[in-house]
């Protein structure tokens, strides 16, 4: 199993790189999720306000195509407003046309913004009841690196997961780093954020979900760990992995055996390894 990631975040204004501090959802009105069983405003990231910024091409370009998403502000450069053109993408509100150099200051020069920066509100949570009548969940315990959850958020949308459970606290927002790194990928896997992570799996299974943690102590590989849908995979941060409660909250554990010298994995190229594994034993069952 995978060793574990070092806090990071995003940021808060534009006067600082989005790597520095991430910034918390702007929920829907009326939109619900949490661990609450009666439903209500989910909770935010902790510390932040409600600006999600989203750079680069893949990242921008899947958001003015979704929707649901909010843009309140978009800076584009002219080679990048004239790709939008030529792929046949219309921003939902007036891009400001600026030099590259100009979103560089904002973002920082390590950035690859590609001409692109959004300004926009984050996607509604849905909520868990709903998402455990789907077929398959993916559940993060603590990982706080926004380079790997973004790469996580991008195996999830490849492997069609219909929604990540995380806590408001210890996880970073989808700002910055994390939508670059998940390329796109945010829009169509939506964070639903919670308080208690061990009570929202005990709600996931009170409503059918088979809940399966990640644990290099697993009695069984993956692959041979008997699976069915409604189907939620847990996996925790490197290093330290699934913590005691959300150990002892899940149905089953499984590990991840590897046939070569290094036994460990980064924890999104498990994520991803876990869950093709769990696509082919879904549909072989």
């Amino acid at each position: 199993m995978p060793p574990r990631e070092a806090p990071c975040a995003g940021r808060r204004r534009l006067t600082k790189p989005p790597h520095v501090r991430p910034s918390a959802p702007r929920w829907a009105k009326g939109g619900s999720g949490g661990g609450s069983k009666g439903g209500g405003k989910p909770p935010s990231w902790a510390g932040e306000d409600d600006v999600a910024l989203l750079y680069g091409w893949h990242t921008v370009a899947e958001a003015i195509g979704n929707p649901r998403r909010r843009f309140r502000r978009l800076r584009a450069t002219e080679n990048a407003i004239h790709r939008l053109a030529e792929e046949g993408l219309t921003p939902p509100i007036a891009p400001e046309i600026v030099r590259p150099g100009d979103i560089d200051k904002l973002l920082g020069a390590d950035a690859v913004h590609q001409g692109l920066l959004a300004e926009v509100d984050h996607l509604p949570s849905p909520h868990l009841k709903d998402i455990a009548k789907t077929d398959l969940v993916l559940v993060l315990d603590q990982i706080t690196d926004p380079h790997n959850v973004g790469a996580i958020v991008r195996s999830a949308a490849a492997f069609a997961v219909s929604a990540i459970v995380t806590t408001a606290r210890h996880s970073p927002a989808a700002t910055g780093v994390l939508a670059k790194s998940a390329s796109g990928g945010l829009e169509h896997v939506p964070f639903c954020l919670v308080t208690n992570l061990a009570r929202a799996l005990t709600e996931l299974k009170d409503n059918g979900m088979l809940v399966v943690g990640l644990d290099s102590e697993g009695p069984a590989d993956l692959e041979d760990t008997p699976m069915r849908a409604p189907l939620a995979l847990v996996l925790g941060a490197e290093g330290k992995g699934l913590r005691q409660l959300t150990r002892e909250t899940c149905d089953v554990l499984a590990r991840i055996d590897l046939p070569g010298a290094i036994k460990s994995l980064n924890v999104s190229n498990a994520a991803a390894l876990s869950l093709g594994m769990a696509r082919r034993v879904m549909k072989r069952g």
